[in-house]
């Protein structure tokens, strides 16, 4: 038995030393003076900046989508959900250059849906749009499942309560339901956040660079892990290291603000009160 514990807990600390290292290694190389110099590169700053801007955009409107998808799928048995699963699971499996690729056919100029976003104003090659869209598309696939998890655990004595108690089907999704999978539903918006921030494929073929558009009134830009593969590219790998020390850092202080904000949530009985 201490012998089985012993091998888990070796092989549970070398993922964690796999995990850890890497990280190490970038703000070892950097150094606190080469993270300030990229705090100072105002090019990366505005960056960062369009990068959080899009983000947050891609993570509302995914989890505008995607939560209804993943309590659609968790509560219903009908014909054809294993394919609709399926479906949900592509763009985790394709590589992220072929998404990048597949978009831009779409929405090429003269294509249909790329004539109609650009009616509307949202041309989505270089432009702040196609960022947004790559997010979307690499990303909203871990909201519908994190949601699909957490609302197949709710109990359905409780749903059933709640009607019970004259509940309509949309007030008891509102006040049952969904807080009970907000920690799932929280989840996977970070992933997805985390997903899109991190994207470069999509991005190299699509929106490498990003002009001002709706949302984005500030300069010439492209997301933050393009400006790095570019800073990389060019040589500079000392500059790619800082940068890249400095973009974990903003990302990990978001994580946990976050985080803080869940924990400090207020918790909802079965219709809504506190309890």
């Amino acid at each position: 038995m201490r012998l089985g514990y012993g091998l888990g807990g070796v092989l549970s600390a070398s993922l964690l030393l796999l995990f850890v290292l890497p990280i190490a290694a970038l703000f070892w190389t950097a150094g606190s003076a080469g993270i300030f110099a990229a705090l100072a590169n105002q090019g990366f700053v505005v960056s960062i900046e369009f990068t959080l801007l899009a983000s947050a955009i891609a993570v509302a409107i995914g989890l505008l989508l995607g939560v209804p998808l993943g309590y659609f799928l968790a509560r219903f048995e009908f014909r054809g959900r294993s394919l609709i699963e399926s479906i949900v699971l592509l763009p985790v499996m394709i590589p992220h250059l072929v998404v990048g690729l597949g978009l831009l056919l779409v929405f090429l100029p003269g294509t249909p849906l790329g004539e109609a976003a650009s009616a509307v104003g949202l041309p989505v090659f270089d432009h702040p749009a196609g960022v947004v869209l790559v997010m979307l598309y690499v990303g909203t696939s871990y909201v519908v499942l994190a949601s699909q998890n957490a609302f197949r655990s709710l109990d359905r004595g409780a749903v059933e309560a709640a009607r019970s108690l004259g509940a309509t089907p949309a007030e008891a999704f509102w006040s049952v339901s969904l807080p009970h999978a907000a920690s799932g539903v929280l989840t996977g918006g970070l992933l997805m956040w985390a997903r899109g921030v991190s994207e470069v494929g999509g991005f190299l073929i699509l929106a490498a660079a990003v002009y001002p558009g709706p949302g984005w009134g500030g300069p010439v830009t492209s997301p933050a892990s393009v400006y790095i593969y570019n800073l990389y590219g060019t040589g500079g790998l000392a500059g790619a290291t800082a940068a890249s020390a400095l973009l974990v850092l903003v990302a990990l202080a978001i994580f946990l603000a976050v985080r803080a904000l869940a924990g400090a949530a207020p918790r909802f009985g079965p219709l809504g009160g506190g309890g």
